[in-house]
């Protein structure tokens, strides 16, 4: 930063300072060439033709410099046909005149032709009264002065704009140190809590960087709350898992006569808990994605179609709001809706009906069957690990369950109602609604 701020600080006064100096070099150039213009026309003014045919000023000019010899300052007048007209500072030289150069305004250049002296020349052609020759009135003078007072100026600038250039370079320096000094603090609290000095960036900070240590901290505390429902996930599947290793354990201790079926049944129950707490695992993993969308109708159709190559004798509608989107990861909301259609169409009298509600900050989802229901007393305990009221069909006891958990993870919620149109059971799986945008 602070090398992107000294170099935009050189070439601003750079830029500047270049501006500067041909501005202040024009301005003293021109002054310079105004005082010469003054000459010239007041030494027309004063040019008369003599008897003789011979140009002659009818008064001197003021400046005493043209009395004194290699003065720097010079006039002559030149004419075809005539002798050159000059003033004595001039002394034993002439200046260079071209008499076929027409001039009717004043023309100004620099001049090399005396070789120690480099010359500011404004010349111009005149016609003088009673003449019929084309005069060329030219004044001189040695731009010595003119150089000295342009270096004059330029080296004030070159210095102004240096310390001008530096004294930016050095508070734009402080003003970098100063402004990022917070995220040094901020890097030695992380260091602190690194080392397990501390939990969290308490140390007041400044407005601009408060926003940041709050996202740190709230980062913080989130990483803290998975890594608690990890902890807490392999403790329960840990204590699942150890009831049905001591009865596997003691059968096979004992030698009992029932061992492969105590291992069979003992397994079963080992692998609903893993699949149990696996799918709570992925869905823990991916419920912090910032770009978890998906659209119901999709999870609709796919598990309509996959129920119903299972359950060929039932029918499955679906109605709603087709452009309905939930902050939800596809395959969660797949499992979810998976379990929960196919449960109505297992338990179910033949028809189901799925219906697609969207709020304002929600989307609901009910799925309703015709069957027998559930007793309300018994609404909540279905959702136990493991709990079924109809013994006599295949399944694990951990739909329900699962579609709870997951559930809760993506911050929804999970209700038994009965169902008014086809009097069985009524489930009503709430989300957090997305925006109807398509990636």
């Amino acid at each position: 930063m602070i090398g992107i701020a000294a170099a935009w600080i050189v070439i601003l006064l750079f830029g500047g300072g270049f501006a500067l100096d041909r501005v202040l070099n024009d301005a003293v150039t021109r002054n310079f060439d105004n005082q010469l213009e003054y000459v010239l026309t007041a030494m027309i003014a004063s040019a008369e033709i003599g008897p003789d045919g011979e140009v002659f000023l009818n008064r001197p000019l003021g400046d005493q410099r043209f009395l004194e010899p290699n003065s720097g300052l010079y006039w002559q007048i030149s004419g075809r046909g005539h002798d050159d007209f000059p003033s004595r500072s001039l002394w034993d030289r002439t200046l260079e005149s071209n008499i076929t150069h027409d001039d009717r305004e004043t023309h100004i250049y620099d001049s090399n032709q005396f070789a120690d002296e480099p010359l500011r020349l404004l010349e111009r052609t005149i016609i003088l009264p009673d003449s019929e020759t084309k005069w060329l009135f030219q004044v001189a003078q040695s731009r010595d002065g003119l150089d000295a007072q342009i270096a004059n100026i330029r080296s004030i600038l070159i210095n102004s704009f240096l310390i001008l250039a530096l004294g930016l370079i050095g508070m734009a320096a402080l003003q970098t140190l100063y402004g990022l000094w917070p995220l040094r603090k901020i890097r030695i609290a992380i260091a602190a809590m690194r080392t397990g000095q501390q939990r969290r960036v308490v140390e007041p900070m400044p407005n601009e960087v408060t926003p940041m240590v709050d996202e740190l901290n709230a980062l913080l505390d989130h990483n803290e709350k998975q890594a608690e429902e990890a902890r807490r996930h392999a403790g329960n599947l840990a204590h699942a898992l150890k009831t049905p290793l001591t009865v596997i354990m003691n059968s096979a201790t004992a030698k009992a006569d029932d061992l492969a079926d105590t291992v069979i049944r003992e397994a079963g129950v080992m692998r609903r808990q893993v699949d149990h707490h696996l799918a709570r695992a992925r869905a823990v993993g991916r419920r912090g994605h910032a770009h978890s969308r998906a659209k119901v109708w999709q999870s609709l159709q796919a598990v309509e179609r996959a129920v119903g190559r299972l359950y060929s004798h039932v029918r499955i509608d679906i109605d709603g709001d087709k452009d309905a989107f939930v902050a939800v990861e596809r395959q969660d909301l797949d499992e979810m809706i998976g379990n929960l259609v196919e449960n109505a169409a297992k338990y179910g009298g033949g028809s189901v009906f799925v219906t697609v509600e969207t709020g304002d900050s929600f989307v609901e989802l009910l799925i309703e069957d015709d069957g027998n229901g559930i007793p309300e007393k018994d609404r909540q305990r279905i959702f136990d690990r493991g709990a079924r009221l109809d013994s006599g069909k295949p399944g694990t006891g951990l739909g329900l369950a699962i579609v709870r958990d997951v559930a809760e993870i993506y911050e929804g919620s999970v209700s038994l109602e009965e169902s008014e149109d086809l009097g069985g059971l009524l489930v009503r799986l709430r989300l957090p609604k997305c925006e109807s945008v398509e990636s």
